[in-house]
């Protein structure tokens, strides 16, 4: 059967939490940065659709 591990320290619980707290915000940082250049139409590496009208080819 399995047995209990020994227990995390309290410091290491905490590094690893501050460590994806840290990701987390850089993700955000990066989604707000996209969202502000979207915006202004300076956006060169993210396509998304317009509402310009599509021509037909008939």
């Amino acid at each position: 059967m399995a047995c209990p591990k020994k227990k995390t320290s309290n410091a290491k619980r905490d590094q690893r939490r501050a460590t994806w707290v840290r990701k987390a915000d850089l993700q955000a940082a990066r989604a707000l940065s996209l969202g502000k250049s979207v915006l202004t139409g300076r956006a060169k590496g993210f396509v998304y659709p317009t509402d310009a009208p599509e021509e037909d080819e008939a």
